[in-house]
């Protein structure tokens, strides 16, 4: 289990909690130069983790992303993708540490954490880090194990922290006062949630599903012709998916009304997809169609299964902060201990 599933109180996968870890070792700070990935891929490959080096450039690419995660963890510097192409190979691209992952692995030098040998006994490496922030709810988390699957959306970090400070000033919170606090999921890309009754059940329950949709508006794009201006698509979905849909769609015939898809997206104003209609066309029949059969409306299935105490449990909103704030208490405990 404990390759593939996250920890509920770091909410990190080996291979993640050892790039981390490694690099912070290697000094790579967010106050000092970038190196190439490849040295690092080596550094976690060689001391820590010894697998594949695509397995563990492909973490590091994740973890750099800001598409993918809500709050990115590594500082890249090159190509690292996008949702419709793949990154440069780790020779091109240079990482170091974000900001916030400073937050995650300060004080490991203070006795907070249990360390482990590693895969031949000549180093060690923490079993989990201090992790000053709830990263399992911010950033979310996928993968696949030994007969389960885990599904977690990423959620805004003030929302968070506000939810597990109530968790700590009313320890017998219900879910139902921490959504509150936390009413829903926050994607990096944006996009629309449509019905939140799935979303209070995966709350409740650790299992649920729901919609995401495209965040869209309607603009004239020329005086006598109006489009229809998509600035955020569900998560992973790019617009050159998008616009490869709509294509074959109006060539099969299965939708009409359009004239022409401009991708108009670039790094300083984000995603600007303008799908142009032809005159005379209603915009929200238009709409829902596109919904209906393309990538523009997305089913999110959330899954919260983390590991607790090495065992794989789902958890409900409530015991996913009750891990983060119990862990917390230890490390503050043990530092202050140590000190």
């Amino acid at each position: 289990y404990s390759r593939a599933l996250p920890d509920a109180r770091d909410g990190l996968k080996p291979v993640q909690r050892r790039i981390l870890f490694q690099m912070a070792q290697m000094g790579l700070r967010p106050d000092r130069g970038h190196v190439k990935s490849a040295r690092v891929v080596g550094e976690v490959m060689g001391r820590l983790h010894p697998h594949g080096d695509s397995a563990i450039y492909d973490a590091l690419v994740r973890l750099a992303q800001p598409f993918t995660m809500r709050v990115p963890l590594i500082d890249g510097h090159g190509n690292f993708g996008s949702p419709d192409d793949g990154p440069a190979a780790m020779r091109y691209t240079e990482a170091r540490l974000a900001a916030p992952s400073i937050d995650l692995t300060a004080g490991l030098d203070e006795d907070v954490v249990d360390f482990a040998p590693n895969y031949d006994g000549r180093e060690r490496e923490p079993i989990v880090l201090p992790a000053a922030f709830p990263n399992l709810l911010v950033n979310g988390a996928s993968g696949i194990a030994v007969g389960m699957a885990t599904n977690l959306v990423p959620h805004n970090l003030a929302e968070v922290i506000a939810a597990a400070r109530h968790l700590i000033a009313h320890p017998k919170a219900e879910t139902s006062e921490l959504m509150a606090f936390v009413p829903g999921p926050d994607f990096p890309g944006g996009g629309e949630i449509v019905g939140l009754d799935g979303v209070r059940e995966a709350y409740s329950t650790g299992r649920g599903s729901f919609r995401l949709r495209a965040s869209t508006t309607v603009e004239n794009v020329t005086p006598r012709r109006k489009g229809i201006v998509v600035t955020a698509l569900p998560a992973s979905v790019g617009p050159e998916r998008v616009i490869e849909r709509i294509k074959d769609l109006v060539q099969a015939k299965k939708i009409s009304g359009i004239s022409d898809v401009v991708d108009l997206s670039d790094g300083d104003s984000g995603l600007r997809l303008i799908i142009e209609m032809k005159s005379g066309i209603a915009p929200e029949p238009l709409l829902e169609q596109l919904y209906r059969l393309t990538p523009m409306e997305d089913s999110i299935t959330i899954n919260a299964v983390a590991l607790v105490d090495r065992q794989p449990r789902t958890l409900s909103l409530r015991e996913l902060l009750e891990q983060f704030v119990q862990h917390r208490f230890q490390v503050i405990n043990r530092r202050t201990a140590f000190t």
